[in-house]
């Protein structure tokens, strides 16, 4: 069949859960249709009820979580001259706001067990900046697979540097039953439409700290500052989610854990399907400290073990049938735009990217899509 007769297959499309358009019709009838409103308080309201159960925390509800990161790295401070220290294997929405602020970027390597920010590799690091001021280290809860934070922390108390979280794909994850977001200074969330909840485009600056969130509120609307005119001290930044894009997540969140569950049960099929096989490994939860949303699943293909199936030829079979794939996120210390960045580890990085693929993930497949699915992957390894 062509890819114009078979309906797309996404890698990861929104699903909605029920409850959002009467958020939204009810934010029309108040009239709310501003960045502030009810659906504003109750989604931040019940995020933070989520992320930190019976504990005091804070959220502010921001246009993106690239945001969320530019206003936490600028809560500390960050300018020209510093240092900021990167999980290499992530997005471009990690790494741009440090640019945005003019700091340096120092790219760290990932471990092998959750493909997430590499503590040996990081303390090499910070050991080489110790006469430099390192402002920042950011980790990444890849695909949603929480990064080993024990040993980050430690690393990262002995060199009294702050920890920020990119959770932008770990919403509903945790490390020994603590929410992937909670650890650090600060973290981001996204709400993306492709992410586990979403709010068609949006995301949050998280943290326990109250400070750092009311003063994110306050760069994010403008810095305007206490007065009957306008007036602004400092500059600032049009970052606030509307009330209305707020309803959306209100409904969403309502879903959550209806969606992990959906998405690891994807992530079952996959395993189910992929045993035996060699040559393919998953991304795997390394002990019972680690919960992961599984919000793609992720392989890796040995084309020494595969026949000389690579990533790609997989990639390509399953786009001819209209069904989407995506490798694994290219280092960013081999993205153009970082050319000659310094980067410390040993290529982990590197080899997933080579060898990754995320397959189709979204909590709304069907069992006619997996089969689908199944049928090309069937093509490829079983026959």
């Amino acid at each position: 069949m062509t890819p114009q007769t078979n309906k797309k297959i996404w890698l990861s499309s929104p699903h909605m859960g029920g409850n959002e358009m009467s958020y939204i019709e009810e934010a029309f009838s108040a009239n709310w249709i501003a960045p502030i409103g009810p659906n504003i308080d109750h989604f931040e309201e019940g995020l933070v009820r989520r992320l930190y159960l019976n504990e005091e925390g804070h959220v502010a509800l921001l246009s993106s979580g690239t945001s969320a990161l530019h206003l936490a790295l600028v809560n500390l401070e960050v300018g020209a001259g510093d240092v900021v220290l990167v999980q290499s294997f992530t997005f471009c929405g990690t790494t741009n706001p440090v640019s945005y602020l003019g700091a340096d970027i120092v790219f760290i390597d990932s471990e092998p067990d959750t493909w997430n920010i590499c503590p040996i590799a990081l303390t090499k690091a910070l050991d080489y900046y110790k006469n430099r001021s390192v402002k920042a280290i950011i980790l990444v809860h890849l695909y949603g697979m929480p990064a080993k934070m024990d040993e980050i922390l430690e690393v990262a108390a002995n060199y009294n540097v702050p920890v920020i979280e990119d959770a932008a794909e770990a919403l509903g994850s945790n490390y020994k039953g603590k929410s992937c977001g909670t650890f650090g200074v600060m973290s981001a969330l996204s709400f993306n439409g492709n992410k586990i909840i979403t709010t068609s485009g949006g995301g949050a600056l998280v943290s326990k700290h109250r400070f750092y969130i009311d003063q994110a509120r306050f760069l994010a609307t403008q810095a305007r500052d206490d007065a009957p005119h306008y007036q602004h001290s400092k500059i600032g930044f049009n970052y606030r989610m509307s009330n209305i894009v707020a309803g959306i997540g209100r409904g969403q969140l309502e879903v959550l854990d209806k969606r992990v569950a959906q998405r690891r049960a994807n992530n079952q099929r996959y395993r189910d399907f992929f045993e035996g096989i060699e040559g393919v490994t998953l991304q795997s939860e390394p002990s019972e400290y680690y919960f992961s949303n599984y919000w793609l699943t992720a392989i890796l293909i040995d084309p020494s073990f595969t026949r000389g199936i690579t990533r790609d030829f997989v990639r390509l079979s399953l786009e001819v049938e209209n069904i989407e794939s995506r490798p694994l996120w290219k280092p960013m210390h081999l993205q153009p735009v970082h050319e000659g960045s310094k980067f410390f580890g040993t290529g982990v990085c590197v080899g997933l990217f080579e060898k990754g693929l995320c397959l189709p993930s979204g909590s709304n497949l069907t069992d006619e899509e997996f089969d689908r699915i199944f049928s090309v992957l069937s093509r490829i390894f079983k026959n």
